[in-house]
């Protein structure tokens, strides 16, 4: 189904904005209420930043390599094609949120974290938004990105950008609810 480019990309900078103010907000607590976890095998606040600074690190690079290297002109519409759609749907937070494995090398548990972490995230998402600016020239159909567990598999810019911004809005969620249950302790 085609969506209008500039809703997508506004809708995707609103989200952005969010987990900004939400990372910012929780620059203002403790570290211990940070680092504060229900149980040995959950994420805390600072865990689940952690486990998004690790997409980040992966996303934002290439993001910002295939703008640069865009063959295409903008269109007035985006296209998402199934597996985009598949993506973006799993890693969206909806309120029966079913618990996802995640790969080895994505899972912060039991890392040394601090307020650098929180820090970071801010920078990406800052990197984020500028991306979503420039992304306003290219095609979000044609411009193919490729995707964290395998290089051989590209998604479209446009379900790249959908795909890692909800995954932030989903985790960003997931700090905020433990972080509140880390201030009722």
């Amino acid at each position: 189904m085609a969506v209008a480019t500039k809703i997508v990309l506004q809708d995707l900078l609103a989200l952005t904005q969010n987990n900004l103010r939400s990372a910012e907000h929780f620059q203002k607590a403790s570290i211990d209420s940070l680092n504060w976890k229900q149980n040995s095998e959950s994420w805390s606040v600072l865990e689940c930043i952690e486990h998004l600074n690790r997409y980040g690190d992966f996303y934002i690079p290439e993001i910002n390599d295939k703008i640069s290297k865009a063959k295409h002109n903008r269109s007035e519409t985006f296209n998402s094609n199934w597996l985009g759609s598949y993506f973006s749907k799993s890693v969206a937070y909806n309120d029966q949120l079913k618990k996802m494995k995640t790969f080895a090398s994505m899972n912060p548990l039991n890392s040394d974290l601090d307020m650098q972490t929180l820090e970071k995230f801010i920078k990406q998402q800052h990197q984020i938004m500028a991306l979503l600016e420039r992304s306003k020239t290219v095609n979000l159909d044609k411009t193919k990105t490729a995707i964290s567990i395998t290089k051989l598999v590209k998604l479209r810019l446009g379900d790249t950008f959908r795909v890692l911004i909800h995954h932030n809005d989903r985790h960003i969620k997931q700090a905020e609810k433990t972080w509140k249950a880390a201030k009722n302790q």
